[in-house]
């Protein structure tokens, strides 16, 4: 399960890294673009937690699952500028990313060692 959790959170960080270059670009976000991120972002994020919810998580693991939910606080707040047409907070851009590469980065680790 936790290997699925990864490819989705992969998906997503495709289409984030696409938003944020094009945000760096001053270049309009297509509405899918926003919620296909978000919506692989969270469905990768719960199927970490019902993971999680069904094994002993190494620590790896714990904070990668802690660091994540952090991230989508952060893409909630970023989320909620995009949809009232509001600039786009561009240091939280960046810290959600780094914050979620970081987790991502933990996921692996956990699952492969």
């Amino acid at each position: 399960m936790l290997k699925i959790g990864a490819v989705l959170f992969l998906l997503a960080a495709i289409g984030g890294m696409t938003m944020s270059i094009r945000n760096h670009q001053k270049k309009s976000i297509p509405w899918t673009l926003a919620a296909g991120h978000g919506v692989l972002a969270a469905a990768g994020l719960i199927v970490f937690i019902v993971a999680a919810l069904s094994m002993s998580l190494a620590t790896a693991l714990s904070v990668s699952l802690v660091l994540f939910i952090i991230a989508a606080l952060g893409g909630f707040v970023i989320f909620s500028s995009y949809l009232r047409k509001q600039p786009l907070p561009g240091t939280l851009i960046y810290v959600h990313g780094l914050i979620a590469v970081i987790g991502f980065v933990l996921l692996l680790y956990g699952i492969y060692y």
